[in-house]
């Protein structure tokens, strides 16, 4: 007899999952493909020829790259607004999808044209971007309840995908520009790109579709607005002038940027802050001041809003500051694809020793590979053997205490690698293997950080601020790619270069122990505002 609910556990598996799963194998592949080669091609590219050797070229190069990486965790938001508002997930990610194809053909065609080159990059980070907030939300929606116990397995998948994808694109992809060059090696990338849009394209007659949610008008943007539009009488409004104070340096920002690039003489404004580095000082002094200020007068929003949106909007306040003290973590692990790049080009690769898989590793840009290699086994390792172990001697595991420890242990990695660098300059023959260890402190610290800080997220935030949260935890690598670009505009300046010069280091040993302090520090205040952070539960009751 067939009852009017079914059952969780005789759900099917939907159909129609193999389709994203084979999408989201092939963009991965072809997203770690092209990115984990970018530095390497750009230091010895015809695309920075007016740049001197040396240096100058690969710092031009990591700022090459950090932009990019910008981009890519910027347009979420883009992608995300557009498919909540009118497009739906499906159209929104099959459109961005042919975007991201078009921007791997412009690398590939257009290798020797800075032009064509940079317009691919924009291209893809536009595409990657777009979709990136969706295609796992858009897989969770083909499930309802009498299927949602299959949904973690997906999910598991999801994440063994995206991990397989970026080990075998890391070892392969610079054996792909070594052997036959930046057309090919950017040209695979684009091929599996376009395989993945056509899989996705395979499942459209078998897609649950939600439509689109539209104008929310409790949504975290018109609670904010409201807090700050609000009078009340007998009460100032400095949460309003706080706001409005955000916006004026935001703008302020934005015009020295304009007249600077014009040529007006009177204009202050460093020679080095292009305009992605001023635009995301400007959106960082929005969402600072902006939150600071409706956090003032948040109160003001109840009775024009549910209570509960206006307890979200707080909740997810209290997250971003949280997420603030993590981007110095971004900062460090995406230098390893462009930092720790140019480091192991200055050392040597031990084919000589019989363990090493000369037959494999030929070039350093394919350590990289070892960070997706970590982070499958550490994972199990964590929840199997370390956690439980903790747990039985006293200590407690929580998610900002994991958090916390995996910003200082990625820090601890930059100090090996700061001392690899020392060696290095010291005119030794430093192995390429010795940059294993900096690899597994700063893989560990990500399992520490990045993991968790999703559980955390999801756990604080009321269920209709999940996708506001999403949105800005992306930007936090938005914003540790920012650091890495400030940083390097500031070591152009003559004063910091003499200042780097008297310690006896050289440039790139100064700056590797720089940013290991640097998340010492962030270690340091995160785990002060854990001890005052107020834990909130938000998970579904069960039914």
């Amino acid at each position: 007899m067939t009852t009017a609910a079914t059952p969780a556990s005789l759900g099917r598996m939907p159909r129609q999952i193999k389709y994203i799963i084979g999408n989201e194998a092939c963009e991965r592949f072809s997203f770690y493909g092209m990115r984990n080669i970018l530095v390497p091609f750009l230091i010895s590219s015809v695309l920075l020829q007016y740049l001197p050797q040396g240096g100058d070229r690969e710092a031009m190069a990591k700022d090459v790259f950090h932009t990019f990486v910008i981009g890519v965790y910027f347009f979420p938001l883009l992608g995300g607004w557009l498919s909540d508002r009118f497009f739906g997930k499906y159209n929104t990610v099959l459109w961005f999808s042919l975007i991201y194809c078009a921007g791997h053909a412009c690398l590939a065609l257009f290798e020797d044209n800075r032009t064509g080159f940079f317009t691919g990059l924009f291209l893809i980070a536009l595409g990657s971007g777009g979709i990136k907030p969706l295609v796992v939300s858009f897989c969770g929606d083909q499930f309802d309840q009498t299927n949602k116990d299959k949904a973690k397995l997906v999910f598991d998948a999801f994440y063994w995908i995206i991990n397989f994808g970026s080990f075998f694109a890391s070892l392969f992809a610079p054996l792909l520009l070594r052997n036959f060059g930046p057309a090919v090696a950017f040209g695979v990338p684009g091929v599996l790109m376009f395989i993945a849009t056509v899989i996705f394209w395979m499942g459209r007659k078998q897609y649950v579709n939600v439509p689109p949610s539209g104008n929310d008008p409790d949504s975290f943007l018109n609670v904010v607005r409201t807090a700050l539009r609000e009078r009340r009488a007998g009460q100032g409004n400095a949460g309003t002038l706080v706001a409005w104070g955000g916006i004026a340096v935001a703008a302020l920002m934005l015009v020295l940027w304009a007249l600077k690039a014009l040529g007006v003489g009177l204009a202050w404004w460093p020679d080095s802050f292009g305009f992605v580095i001023t635009a995301c000082l400007a959106l960082g002094m929005l969402i600072a001041f902006g939150g600071w200020g409706a956090s003032l007068q948040l109160d003001r929003a109840r009775g024009r809003h549910p209570d509960a949106a206006v307890d979200g909007v707080r909740a997810v306040l209290r997250i971003l500051i949280v997420f603030a003290l993590v981007t110095p973590f971004w900062s460090l692990f995406d230098q390893k694809a462009s930092t720790w790049i140019i480091q192991g080009n200055a050392m040597v690769i031990p084919h000589d020793q019989w363990w090493w898989p000369s037959w494999l590793v030929k070039e350093p840009a394919q350590m990289q590979a070892l960070n997706p290699l970590l982070v499958m086994l550490l994972i199990p390792f964590n929840n199997i053997v370390l956690y439980p172990l903790l747990r039985r001697m006293g200590f407690v595991v929580t998610a900002l205490r994991r958090m916390g420890w995996g910003i200082a242990i990625s820090g601890a990695s930059w100090i090996v690698a700061g001392v690899l660098q020392l060696w290095i300059d010291g005119g030794a023959d430093v192995s390429l293997a010795w940059q294993s260890l900096p690899y597994l402190l700063l893989t560990f610290g990500e399992v520490l950080v990045s993991a968790t800080a999703l559980e955390f997220a999801y756990s604080q935030a009321p269920h209709a601020m999940k996708g506001v949260i999403m949105a800005f935890w992306y930007l936090t690598s938005t914003f540790g790619s920012l650091w890495v670009l400030l940083t390097n505009a500031g070591v152009r300046n003559d004063g910091f270069r003499a200042m780097i010069a008297q310690t006896g280091m050289s440039e790139p040993a100064f700056l590797m122990f720089f940013f290991a302090a640097f998340a010492f520090v962030a270690a340091l205040a995160f785990a002060l505002y854990a001890r005052t952070y107020p834990m909130q539960d938000n998970y579904r009751i069960a039914t």
